[in-house]
């Protein structure tokens, strides 16, 4: 989808950016399209219903929130441009979208075992690196407004993953980051980079054997059903950012900014207060349905797959920058052996 078709269509939104967001009248509510890649029943597409909720209310109906789940509006691949053209007003793709836009630093939050609990990523979301990474975004019309911890990943396969070796010729569908595509070869595998709404049927015609997400992704997108294994390895990390079209969002007049800002504030909140218990859920979930095997690490398998790729960290310094790596392994008390 090229620029023109992305604001074909978009109406009155597109006709807002020429106009500066302004509503039609002044009884016309300020309409702000959330479009996001994953189900109704994920992490984010709860948060995001819980932000329409309450933006609606704390802005009396003078915001007028349309949520969009699972790409109904834009795939993953478009989304951004949609946003900077302002045919979208809010997003919350993974941090790992950023770095194909020309801000290899947010790939630093990609790098393996880098956050050994959820509270490491807590210290970086509340630091001064997090809130300077959203100060570049601005640079090419994104807002950065908050971070979302959606907690580890796992590792499903169409056969066993335990030791390194394991991975040796599998193709794995990954995000387009420069540090994903490194550890996956680090490993043996082959990576794949496809968007999100196409990894079920690449999964089951065999154009990957697997895939690395979330275990509450991997159930509401029933991707049990196409992959026989899952490793419980908690090797990678999914951040998201939501984030807005920076002209919006700064146009927002002060009867609404004030009630948007609160209700972001609490959605994020409510997204990391559920996301941890519903992967462990989610793990639960398809146990009980019996069609995936779940199964730990021991700690020489988990080891095999930390020391296959340590040296991605280093080898990424000049993609991302040293100082950049440094700042966060002191912020997150990076554990390599963890």
């Amino acid at each position: 989808m090229n620029r023109r078709e992305i604001l074909k269509g978009s109406g009155a939104v597109a006709a807002a950016v020429a106009t500066g967001f302004k509503p039609a009248s002044a009884q016309a509510p300020i309409v702000i399209k959330f479009s996001h890649v994953v189900a109704a029943d994920a992490p984010k597409g709860k948060a995001s219903e819980k932000f329409k909720e309450l933006a609606e209310k704390y802005t009396n109906g003078k915001a007028k929130i349309e949520v969009y789940h699972n790409s109904s509006l834009y795939k993953d691949k478009e989304e951004l441009e949609a946003l900077q053209l302002g045919a979208v007003q809010l997003l919350a793709p993974s941090t790992s979208k950023f770095g194909p836009l020309g801000f290899s630093e947010f790939e630093a939050l990609d790098l393996p075992f880098i956050f050994h609990d959820e509270a490491a990523f807590k210290k970086f979301a509340t630091s001064g690196l997090a809130k300077s990474m959203f100060t570049k975004l601005e640079t090419k019309g994104v807002k950065g407004l908050a971070y979302w911890d959606n907690g580890f990943h796992v590792m499903g396969a169409n056969r066993q993953i335990r030791n390194v070796k394991d991975f040796q010729g599998l193709k794995l569908r990954i995000q387009g980051s420069k540090v994903l595509d490194a550890t996956t070869k680090a490993w043996g595998a082959i990576p794949q980079v496809m968007a999100f709404s196409e990894v079920y049927q690449a999964l089951q015609t065999g154009v990957v054997d697997g895939l690395e997400n979330v275990p509450s992704n991997f159930y509401t997108q029933k991707f049990y059903e196409v992959i026989k294994f899952i490793a419980n390895s908690r090797h990678g990390h999914l951040s998201y950012a939501v984030v807005s079209n920076k002209q919006f969002w700064d146009k927002l007049p002060g009867d609404v900014r004030p009630g948007v800002e609160k209700a972001l504030a609490e959605a994020s909140e409510y997204f990391d207060s559920i996301a941890k218990k519903e992967n462990e859920d989610a793990l639960e979930a398809m146990k009980k349905l019996g069609k995936v095997q779940i199964y730990d690490l021991t700690a020489d398998e988990r080891r095999s797959w930390v020391q296959a790729v340590l040296p991605v960290h280093q080898d990424m310094e000049k993609r991302i920058g040293k100082e950049t790596i440094q700042a966060l392994y002191k912020v997150v008390d990076f554990k390599p052996d963890a």
